[in-house]
């Protein structure tokens, strides 16, 4: 992570919450908003997330992390709580958890297991609607505010065997609008973004055929990396997109053009 000094201020003073932010997009988003300036809250099931708060504490940055499961609607409730107590009102949330499967099992529906489906759509979509719940009342009051949730190029052009997960990110966009579509009028913006193939701990555990089936979609030949998606997700969040609601940023290497 580069010196906090060294990043442009567009996030001074302000409060962010970003999920899954251990590792992978939720990681680098936490590490680039600090970077710009704001007060990051890094929650993450992984207690590893210690370890993003650590590195933007010794570039300068401020930050405070939680150790909790966002499928867990009470505790994700307690966590809000604690952490307007302790920072005040949040300005900027973004909804990184997700995952694309269950222990690494990709089957074609007709083989599917329905516990599966119902692990996906709540780790992908139920986290970032009882995340977002925690928030939006203030934001509405306060006329500001800034949510970001991350869905996938499997919304619309979904690989075989991502069925539960291709259903629960067109979920996510549709959230993302509805939400839009309510709180525009009190300049509160939401927004998604949709990663193509990003490197991640989920895609280093793919099997080899899967990896290379993906990677031969992809026009620009490679994966990209979580600071790519990072970068779209800060200008969502800034005030550069106050005109920006509603909208879908893909970025997948030119996997998918709309």
């Amino acid at each position: 992570m580069t010196s906090i000094d060294q990043g442009s201020p567009r996030f001074q003073g302000k409060i962010a919450v970003v999920t899954a932010a251990a590792s992978g997009i939720g990681r680098a988003t936490a590490l680039r908003l600090a970077r710009e300036g704001a007060v990051v809250a890094a929650l993450d099931i992984n207690p590893e997330v210690v370890k993003t708060t650590s590195t933007v504490k010794a570039a300068g940055g401020q930050s405070t992390s939680l150790t909790l499961d966002c499928m867990d609607r009470t505790a994700v409730e307690e966590a809000f709580r604690k952490l307007s107590q302790e920072l005040g009102d949040i300005d900027i949330l973004v909804n990184a958890v997700g995952q694309p499967s269950r222990n690494n099992v990709y089957e074609e529906f007709w083989r599917s297991d329905p516990d599966t489906w119902d692990f996906v759509i709540d780790i992908c979509l139920k986290t970032a609607m009882t995340c977002s719940r925690q928030v939006v009342a203030r934001m509405r009051e306060r006329r500001y505010g800034k949510i970001v949730n991350i869905a996938s190029v499997s919304a619309f052009s979904p690989p075989p065997t991502f069925t539960e997960y291709a259903a629960a990110k067109a979920g996510i966009l549709g959230f993302t609008r509805a939400l839009a579509v309510e709180l525009a009028p009190f300049a509160v913006n939401v927004n998604a973004v949709s990663p193509g193939p990003i490197r991640s701990i989920q895609s280093d555990a793919q099997p080899e055929q899967l990896r290379a089936r993906v990677l031969a979609t992809i026009p620009m030949g490679h994966y990209g990396e979580p600071e790519d998606v990072a970068a779209g997700i800060a200008y969502l969040c800034s005030d550069d997109a106050q005109f920006v609601t509603g909208n879908n940023l893909v970025i997948a290497g030119g996997r998918v053009m709309l």
